[in-house]
């Protein structure tokens, strides 16, 4: 089975047919890649200028607007805060618009976390092994437990010299998870309450944020698994769109530069399919509830 769905589409906002409807939700919730090739999100005259990376600060691998406080953050060019903020925003919308058309069954369960603009060129970028994107992952945050909710994530090809957006796919999440789920630590007493108090966590880690973030660790520590590991590899090419549970898809960014991201959170209950959840399979595994 092909990790990719191609997805006919190019236009941000509905209404989608309902076959559309179902064909990207039954690809989103089996662990498949939605790419649409025709669905770019055009750069107005005036944004042109953004298009560079200097304007990453170099502390952060990510520009990031916050849709809480409305503030951008990881740019050094102060005097073009507004102007990111105004392009980060209307991708921001559009993608709220695509998310809502194409799953309207999500419509109670979900929530717009932060937007990022990623202006740096990936094969040049260097980083520890824990926080490096080129190697095979499922997303899992260090100090925002979601506590079993979703991370789905839009994504947008934005380079003007049309270069692709190079990923790595890997096997399906129940396979990866069986090989490590075994040997993740568990949270020790006390423990994820003590994170929250000091600060380090926002929120209170649960059992299943603390396996996912063994098996984020696992895996790319895992350097026989990096090297073995079935992985195929897409070309996502500029003026395109994909989008995936990032929580789910294994996956990889080898080689690219000038993207914006999305990320949605999504309960668990609004899901069709929520025995496919990361937080369902790790339960039936370790016959345990995690959250």
């Amino acid at each position: 089975m092909s990790m990719i769905e191609s997805l006919d589409i190019d236009c941000w906002s509905g209404p989608f047919p309902a076959e559309v409807q179902d064909g990207a939700l039954s690809a989103l919730e089996g662990g498949r890649v939605v790419f649409c090739p025709n669905l770019a999100f055009a750069l107005r005259q005036e944004e042109a200028t953004l298009l560079s990376s200097d304007f990453a600060s170099g502390n952060a691998k990510n520009i990031s607007l916050d849709p809480a406080r409305g503030e951008v953050s990881g740019t050094t060019e102060s005097g073009e805060t507004e102007q990111l903020h105004a392009m980060m925003q209307r991708f921001a919308q559009a993608t709220a618009q695509i998310v809502a058309g194409l799953f309207p069954t999500y419509a109670k369960g979900i929530g717009q976390a932060r937007t990022s603009y990623r202006p740096i060129e990936i094969v040049d970028r260097q980083s520890s092994p824990r926080k490096n994107d080129k190697l095979l992952h499922v997303d899992a945050f260090p100090s925002r437990p979601t506590r079993g909710r979703r991370i789905l994530r839009v994504f947008s090809n934005i380079n003007p010299a049309g270069k692709p957006r190079i990923w790595h796919v890997g096997e399906p999440f129940e396979e990866f998870a069986r090989k490590y789920v075994g040997v993740v630590r568990r949270p020790y007493p006390l423990e994820p309450s003590l994170l929250a108090v000091l600060g380090i966590t926002k929120g209170k880690r649960s059992a299943y944020d603390q396996i996912m973030l063994g098996l984020h660790d696992k895996g790319k520590l895992d350097a026989r698994y990096q090297k073995e590991a079935p992985q195929t590899e897409f070309a996502f090419p500029a003026g395109t769109t994909w989008l995936c549970y990032t929580d789910q898809v294994l996956h990889a960014a080898l080689a690219g530069q000038f993207a914006l991201e999305q990320t949605f959170h999504v309960d668990v209950a609004a899901l069709a399919h929520p025995e496919r959840s990361p937080l369902r399979v790790l339960e039936r595994m370790t016959g345990q509830s995690l959250v």
